[in-house]
């Protein structure tokens, strides 16, 4: 998966921001998409007559707020999901690095699909809110916002309908990291040069072929995990499903028997769309935020261009350039100080 490169010019939090804020830009600009996506997963009647029909559907029967539905929900669950996908992964990564400190790629890629694993289990009632919210017609809304949507969910369904379909985030994973791996190991070969050669724009075009075949090869789990999260006895039409199932297996069923195998693929278009437009704000908003970072950290001249500060050592951590401008600081204060003092 594509991932903005750690700066260690850039303090954890500030990191972190960045990164949190990135996520939440790159994800409300491309919420339409989203939408239209999960709409033609779950099978609504708005994705009927096609890709582009959908967002007129959309628009005329909810307005131009019901393209970004969820959408609020989606960026909260960033910041818990991106803390516990860190955490994990570097406690991962740690475990398996041999004595120089080196890991394959291979175990890299599965480390990751891990941490998303945990990350997943932490935030997934999230997830099952936002398809909720996203399905139902926010002008006739059995919910309202985040809160409101796990409440009612908890109370009328139980604790276990929070977690509806998390069993295919876990089948998901495989077909997911093998994608990644898939295309990473043949990366030397497309560009025909080592991967430590590769420029901004060629780790951009890596980052979206991994994510487009990742996302194509576990796709049909993730179609079959919003049908069963959309999908309640207590909801209007069962929660707008196509078909009606009593468990995965038989989702899976149901979908091939009634609407044919390539129906597991329904939304792919939209979500292959929204792919290189959410990656490439997610890797410009970072950067925009780290040079506002770095130029208060104090090693560059402007948040507006990337031009050195001239004598700033930028191997130097935050917290070391600090100390180093301190020591400086008060070294050139002391001789001024006592000629000062002499005169007087």
């Amino acid at each position: 998966m594509a991932s903005v490169k750690k700066d260690n010019r850039l303090t954890r939090t500030q990191s972190f921001m960045c990164a949190a804020f990135a996520g939440v830009f790159s994800k409300t600009v491309t919420s339409p998409l989203e939408v239209v996506k999960v709409k033609s997963q779950i099978g609504t009647f708005h994705c009927k007559r096609g890709f582009w029909q959908s967002f007129l559907l959309i628009y005329q029967n909810e307005g131009l707020r019901g393209l970004w539905k969820g959408n609020l929900t989606s960026c909260l669950r960033l910041f818990p999901y991106t803390a516990v996908h860190l955490a994990t992964y570097k406690k991962i990564v740690h475990l398996h690095m041999d004595e120089l400190g080196f890991i394959s790629q291979w175990r890299a890629i599965i480390a990751g699909g891990l941490a998303g694993v945990a990350a997943a289990l932490v935030t997934y009632p999230l997830e099952v809110a936002e398809t909720r919210l996203v399905v139902q017609n926010c002008r006739q809304p059995t919910y309202i916002g985040v809160f409101h949507t796990l409440s009612k969910i908890h109370g009328s369904e139980g604790l276990l309908a929070l977690y509806r379909g998390f069993s295919l985030t876990l089948l998901g994973a495989f077909p997911f990291s093998l994608g990644c791996y898939a295309v990473y190991v043949h990366l030397d070969k497309f560009w025909q040069e080592p991967p430590f050669r590769f420029t901004p724009l060629q780790n951009f075009i890596n980052g979206c072929l991994a994510a487009g075949v990742a996302q194509t090869l576990s796709y049909p789990f993730e179609t079959v995990k919003r049908k069963m999260q959309a999908q309640s006895p207590r909801l209007p039409h069962f929660g707008g499903v196509d078909v009606h199932f009593s468990g995965m297996i038989d989702c899976f069923i149901q979908v091939v028997k009634n609407k044919g195998v390539l129906s597991l693929w329904n939304g792919l278009t939209a979500n292959t769309i929204k792919i290189v437009p959410y990656f490439g704000l997610l890797f410009t908003c970072f950067e925009m935020c780290k040079q506002v970072c770095l130029y208060r950290n104090g090693y560059i001249l402007s948040p507006l261009s990337y031009k050195l500060a001239p004598g700033v050592d930028q191997s130097l951590g935050p917290y070391e350039l600090e100390e180093v401008k301190r020591h400086l600081k008060n070294r050139n204060f002391g001789p001024a100080e006592s000629s000062l003092g002499s005169r007087w």
